[in-house]
């Protein structure tokens, strides 16, 4: 069981169970967007950067091996998604970089990473929430062989985890992005654990994962954060540096990607897209990133 002793089965299990409605936080503090910086201590020095071992904590992808990149169907298919080339294949890494961790592992703490530390000339992608179920996006990333990883919030997503089941055995992660969506920094102990706990023990039962890999809503979050997500089972807390908006990607400093960048999209569709629909936009994304010269990577081939 990935959820440790000490936390009530009874309230993990009430919280798997509750009806949920509505877009949980497309209110304040903002549309699942850009986020506030949290408060962090200073990094003690004794504290560093350290390289991690093993996988994500789920079972591998069905037909992918170590960190063999998801096959794309067709060779040609990039010109049918408007990109002018297909992605290249990223590296391979032998042994996993060490985290350039923003807050570094300690005891009891998941650890928080905002970046990969590698000179690789990759990017990560992710995709938050679970709003839009556009069954072209599937179509897409077969046919791209794109590398993502997903992270998901039981409230928008309901009964429709079998969509993601789907981008799942393309070989894309799944990670916890919990129940409702939201601001945990602030919350009390039992409030985000509730959250965390609750949304773990719904992909264990829906999709039958253990994810190790955790977003918390807007990227904000407390040390009580830290604590709640390493007692779920989530050993590390994945932020971002750049994120797409519909004008194209956004950058919380500097004005282009970097090696090692991680990348914040949605699954949305055309009303919360100014039209477009998720294919358009990914294919944008892809565009950008190509012009940058950058290809996408598995992240957790790399942390």
């Amino acid at each position: 069981m990935m959820i440790k002793a000490g936390f009530s089965r009874c309230l993990v299990l009430a919280a798997a169970a509750v009806v949920l409605t509505g877009c949980g936080g497309l209110g304040s503090p903002g549309p699942h967007t850009r986020t506030g910086e949290a408060t962090e201590p200073a990094r003690p020095a004794s504290a560093t950067p350290h390289a991690v071992s093993g996988n994500s904590g789920e079972p591998p992808s069905p037909g992918l091996s170590g960190t063999d990149s998801v096959p794309g169907a067709f060779p040609d298919a990039y010109r049918r998604w408007g990109l002018d080339r297909p992605l290249a294949p990223p590296p391979r890494p032998a042994v996993k970089p060490p985290l350039a961790a923003v807050w570094p592992p300690a005891p009891g703490l998941a650890t928080v990473i905002r970046r990969v530390d590698t000179t690789d000339r990759v990017v990560f992608l992710t995709l938050d929430d679970g709003i839009e179920k556009d069954p072209a996006f599937v179509d897409q990333a077969r046919d791209l062989g794109l590398p993502f990883t997903q992270f998901l919030e039981n409230e928008v997503i309901g009964d429709h985890y079998d969509y993601f089941r789907r981008l799942r055995e393309l070989g894309n992660r799944i990670g916890n992005h919990t129940l409702t969506h939201p601001n945990l920094a602030g919350k009390d102990y039992a409030t985000q654990l509730h959250e965390i706990c609750g949304q773990q023990q719904v992909l264990h039962d829906r999709l039958g994962l253990e994810p190790r890999l955790f977003r918390p809503p807007y990227g904000e979050y407390d040390r009580v954060t830290l604590e709640a997500a390493a007692e779920c089972g989530l050993g590390k807390l994945v932020l971002w540096r750049a994120e797409m908006e519909p004008g194209g990607l956004v950058y919380r400093s500097g004005d282009g990607l970097r090696p090692g960048d991680i990348i914040l999209a949605h699954f949305r569709g055309p009303d919360l897209l100014e039209g477009r629909t998720m294919t358009d936009m990914i294919t944008s994304m892809l565009r950008e990133i190509q012009a940058q010269g950058f290809t996408v990577a598995r992240l957790e081939d790399y942390i």
